[in-house]
């Protein structure tokens, strides 16, 4: 009788893995059918649960409330964009890095393009929704900014004891630019080439945000020359701009060199 070597078993990791994704799906659609149907208000927890085939335990192991369910990626998401930031290529520009970071979070909406439409819809529609999405949207701010901190040459860009600016602009540019195109591509019923979009946007971003960061490893002591007062004897100046909160990237980018160039 010939050998016949058993079927390689799917490690028991990898199991339970696929098996929490499952499940954390199968939440998230039922609690969006629901929130469609009956209201965000008129769902509870425990139709939600039932209707995903689980019990009220079982929703509690995976979302700490109603209005998170329907974010069932972000969490993990996270770690795929820390994972970007924690191993870059070394001859990468900081700014190009923090793009593909952000890059995973697009994919996010883009693996399921009528899911994240009806999402968007119900965002729009329940504060609840609305809040939890945009604390959702800090996290990744707080994370690009933190990469940033280590790649500027903070000298030009503080004087004293300010807070390094740059890092924090750029970053919420970054994010500001994925939103922008995230919401007109949602808009447009998930159609079109949404990367493709989000490329054009960093272009911006990189001609606006690029000087003053270094390409390396992050700096660990602060470059000579912080903290002392110009030659000239003036401290640094602020510039502060204006412009409409659906203005474009490009729009913002030419408000701001206005403001710079005193116009």
């Amino acid at each position: 009788m010939q050998y016949v070597p058993p079927m390689p078993q799917a490690r028991p990791a990898t199991r339970t893995t696929a098996q929490r994704h499952r499940v954390r799906q199968d939440l998230s659609a039922a609690a969006m059918r629901l929130f469609a149907t009956k209201g965000y208000e008129g769902t509870t927890v425990d139709e939600i649960a039932a209707a995903a085939g689980v019990a009220r335990r079982t929703f509690f192991r995976h979302f700490r409330s109603k209005e998170e369910a329907i974010f069932p990626d972000h969490d993990d998401t996270l770690v795929r964009v820390q994972t970007v930031l924690d191993s870059p290529d070394p001859a990468e520009h900081p700014l190009d890095t923090v793009c593909r970071g952000i890059t995973e979070v697009l994919r996010m909406y883009a693996e399921s393009p009528r899911d994240s439409v009806e999402r968007y819809r119900l965002t729009r529609e329940v504060p609840a929704l609305r809040e939890h999405e945009i604390a959702s949207v800090a996290r990744y701010d707080r994370l690009f900014t933190r990469y940033l901190l280590g790649h500027i040459d903070e000298s030009a860009h503080r004087f004293g004891d300010d807070d390094p600016l740059l890092a924090e602009v750029a970053a919420s540019a970054v994010v500001a630019a994925h939103n922008h195109v995230l919401r007109r591509w949602l808009r447009a019923g998930g159609k079109g080439d949404v990367e493709a979009q989000l490329d054009h946007a960093f272009e911006v971003i990189r001609a606006t945000f690029s000087t003053g960061m270094r390409v390396g490893a992050p700096q660990e002591e602060a470059p000579a020359g912080i903290g002392e007062k110009p030659a000239d004897g003036r401290g640094a100046e602020v510039i502060v701009t204006v412009t409409r909160t659906d203005a474009s990237p490009a729009e913002v980018a030419r408000a701001v060199e206005r403001a710079l160039k005193g116009i």
